[in-house]
């Protein structure tokens, strides 16, 4: 039986902590962005990413993980142009020509349209995989048995975490944030980007 309180304190700890090293690399202000439809979207992907991330675990592991980051940027992006018309996109439409392998380098230079040797690019790059490796680590010292269920379960929170701590930072590149607002007869709350 799967410990879901467990899980979810593992989740809150991964998120709160790639959110910090957001924030101190002035990527995030210490508040994830998000929106119902780009979470929602998670849920759809989840499955065939894991079908491409799973074999590549034990040989390229922070890619395994870091490249659900490069998907959350690209779902952001889509979601702000033109939801409408890109919120039923296969997953598959974010492959390079060499499908999973460089998905990465597609989502950034076809859906973010920035050149691959550009400061952006490279910018990017260094921050999924400094994310990536953040969560590695974190996923290692739960020691946790490797090719267990709960090895899985921990693995496909960690990339959920990236999916969306790199929705956050697409969003936050696009000029959203949370901003305190006041309504008439109100004392004021949060509103969602």
């Amino acid at each position: 039986m799967v410990n879901k309180v467990y899980l979810e304190n593992f989740e809150n700890r991964i998120v709160n902590e790639l959110l910090k090293l957001c924030t101190q690399y002035n990527v995030l202000e210490g508040t994830l962005l998000s929106t119902d439809d780009i979470d929602a979207r998670w849920h759809e992907i989840a499955p065939e990413y894991v079908a491409d991330a799973v074999p590549n675990i034990a040989s390229y592991p922070t890619v395994a993980i870091a490249w659900a980051g490069y998907v959350g940027m690209a779902v952001a992006h889509l979601w702000d142009s033109d939801w409408a018309a890109h919120c039923k996109d296969g997953y598959s439409s974010l492959y390079g020509p060499a499908g999973f392998d460089d998905m990465d380098e597609h989502i950034v230079q076809k859906v973010l349209g920035f050149h691959l040797e550009s400061r952006e690019a490279k910018g990017i790059e260094q921050m999924m995989r400094r994310l990536g490796e953040t969560a590695l680590s974190l996923i290692r010292r739960e020691n946790i048995e490797p090719q267990s269920p709960m090895a899985f379960h921990v693995f496909a929170r960690a990339i959920k975490s990236m999916y969306r701590i790199g929705a956050a930072i697409e969003l936050k590149r696009l000029g959203y944030k949370f901003e305190q607002v006041s309504l008439p007869g109100m004392n004021g709350g949060m509103a969602e980007c």
